[in-house]
């Protein structure tokens, strides 16, 4: 190879390199600033390719998507002095990136750490201005409403960021106090279940009364409806009887002295002494049940 080809090969590894620390790319992903030795120069570089002086100029890329900050737990009191553990998080996006290098050095790890020492100062001047109620339940989307508009209003004055939005992930009570309150919440449930139990006994015992009652009104009615058919029932087999022997006096009579012989000698063994002339035996001696002069003494 001659001297000058190596001359226009050198030139032209030379011009290859310059060029290449010459231009840059910033993605729509990235923002970027333009430093000349470390002082901004650019701010704000669009997404495409840019020029800058070797040697010079250095670019520094920051991540333009919307970052998470998460905030370590933080123990907090509220406005009746009584402690909770809140754990949060924030959503941001770089916006001014010359203020955001200048108050981070570009380090997103150092941008999330004072993010997050303001979102605990701001959580803590809110929780501190509500009740324990306030914070957990009733005006939860208020707090975090809050502290999005004042941390927005610092985050883009110091950092360069915009808060998106920032959010409590979970509102715990301390260990200590945890153990107390579960066993308060334990002996107020037990307690509830013990009322709702006598009330369910008491009501028990009322339906019980009631159906007893009940019972004792329905069968005494139909023990009265059946005397009241039971005698209705011998009232008729009394009438029917009547009217049956009435019509023939003598074989009613007959028929009740056949049946006092049957039940006076129902054994062997059985006597009775009466007189001869008793009407006990007329049927005996005639069974047209004349009386008649006794003679002797029956046995």
């Amino acid at each position: 190879m001659s001297g000058r080809s190596m001359t226009v090969s050198l030139l032209a590894v030379l011009v290859l390199f310059i060029a290449s620390n010459a231009l840059f790319i910033i993605k729509e992903t990235e923002r970027g600033v333009l430093l000349r030795f470390g002082q901004v120069v650019t701010p704000n570089l669009e997404p495409g390719l840019h020029v800058k002086v070797p040697f010079v100029n250095n670019v520094r890329k920051f991540d333009g998507r919307v970052l998470t900050v998460d905030s370590t737990p933080e123990r907090f009191f509220t406005q009746e002095q009584k402690a909770l553990i809140v754990d949060s998080y924030a959503k941001f996006r770089v916006i001014d990136t010359a203020k955001y290098y200048t108050a981070t050095n570009g380090d997103e790890t150092r941008a999330s750490a004072l993010l997050s020492q303001r979102i605990n100062d701001g959580l803590r001047n809110q929780v501190a201005a509500r009740s324990i109620q306030e914070v957990v339940s009733g005006e939860r989307d208020q707090l975090m409403a809050a502290i999005n508009r004042e941390l927005d209003v610092v985050a883009r004055t110091e950092l360069g960021v915009e808060m998106i939005d920032v959010r409590v992930k979970q509102i715990d009570l301390p260990q200590e106090v945890s153990e107390s309150v579960y066993r308060r919440m334990n002996a107020e449930r037990e307690k509830e279940a013990r009322e709702l139990r006598a009330q369910g006994q008491e009501l028990a015992e009322g339906i019980r009364a009631a159906a007893d009652r009940e019972v004792t009104v329905i069968e005494a009615n139909a023990y009265r409806d059946a005397q009241e058919i039971r005698g209705e029932g011998d009232a008729e087999a009394t009438r029917i009887y009547a009217d049956a022997f009435g019509q023939d006096p003598e074989f009613y009579s007959f028929t009740r002295s056949l049946r006092a012989y049957q039940e006076s000698f129902q054994s062997s063994g059985d006597m009775i002494l009466v007189k001869p002339d008793s009407e006990f035996f007329r049927y005996l001696k005639d069974s047209s049940g004349a009386l008649k002069e006794p003679a002797d003494a029956v046995n």
